[in-house]
């Protein structure tokens, strides 16, 4: 079970939840929070997640990109630990799971998002497999963006209201998310950076260079907040501890970034995705409160 436990990194787990979160936060603000749709949009985001994880532990193995005792978290197929054909298996079996959870979303959206929810298994897969992985081409981070923040934010939020109505503040809150969610992968391709130019994996690290991605680790956090400011504006003065809070936290981290080195790196993983989690657990805390501070 531990094995299979590792392979899901539930470290990198709040990066999905923060969405759902974020989203809802959205919904309450619009007066329109609805609690079994963000419970089944919290479901599917963890599905899809977990099976990118393994799909990317699968095909990163069967591509010959992965080698034993390598720096990051310890890699199940290529270890030994698992095999091949039962993360195979394992990865169709949760995008199945996450199929099901996403039917269940059609009592509460339109048609158009059985769309949505294909494009999204796809997304799953072609960050790491396919003609033109996503992780190997640079294009690992606008995916993030797009399918950890813009999607969930948004559809978490009009699945809720049952409408548009409520994009002006889920857009530029997805932003944010999507921004501090990439920050992630760039600790992840920051530690992994030797070995991926070993095997020809160009990821924005390999092809900027770890001082640029650092720098950047930095400038997406600042531009994240920022982005949000009319969120926050229309929330009372207090919820503005929670961009605050959140910078300390996020300044922290990079500063430890840019002074570790292989698997030092690790645990700033798992705070970089903590640090996303706290801020859209504060957003959800402050729409609730809001109301209070009048």
């Amino acid at each position: 079970m531990k094995k299979w436990i590792e392979a899901m990194r539930l470290r990198t787990l709040p990066v999905s939840l923060s969405g759902v979160l974020a989203g809802s936060a959205c919904a309450i603000m619009c007066e329109s929070f609805r609690f079994v749709p963000a419970l089944l949009c919290l479901l599917f985001a963890t599905l899809a997640q977990v099976a990118s994880n393994f799909a990317n532990e699968y095909f990163d193995y069967k591509n010959g990109l992965d080698k034993k005792g390598r720096a990051g978290f310890r890699r199940g197929v290529t270890e030994g630990d698992i095999s091949p054909q039962a993360m195979k298996l394992a990865t169709y079996a949760t995008l199945v799971l996450a199929a099901m959870v996403g039917l269940l979303m059609l009592f509460y959206g339109e048609w158009w998002m059985v769309i949505v929810g294909a494009l999204i298994g796809v997304f799953a897969l072609a960050y790491s497999a396919g003609p033109y992985p996503l992780s190997h081409h640079g294009l690992g981070d606008v995916a993030v963006v797009i399918f950890f923040g813009i999607v969930p934010v948004t559809l978490t939020c009009y699945l809720q209201t049952g409408s548009w109505a409520g994009l002006s503040l889920s857009f530029p809150t997805s932003l944010s998310v999507g921004l501090l969610a990439a920050n992630v992968l760039v600790v992840n391709n920051y530690r992994d950076v030797d070995d991926d130019k070993q095997v020809g994996k160009h990821t924005t690290v390999v092809l900027f260079g770890r001082k640029t991605m650092s720098r950047w680790y930095l400038l997406a956090g600042l531009i994240g907040v920022c982005v949000m400011w009319k969120v926050w504006m229309q929330l009372s003065l207090f919820s503005w501890i929670i961009p605050l809070i959140y910078l300390f936290l996020h300044i922290s981290t990079w500063k430890a970034l840019t002074q570790s080195e292989g698997s030092a790196l690790n645990p700033l993983l798992g705070k970089t995705a903590k640090n996303l989690l706290i801020y859209s657990l504060g957003l959800l805390l402050c729409s609730l409160i809001v109301p209070f501070f009048g």
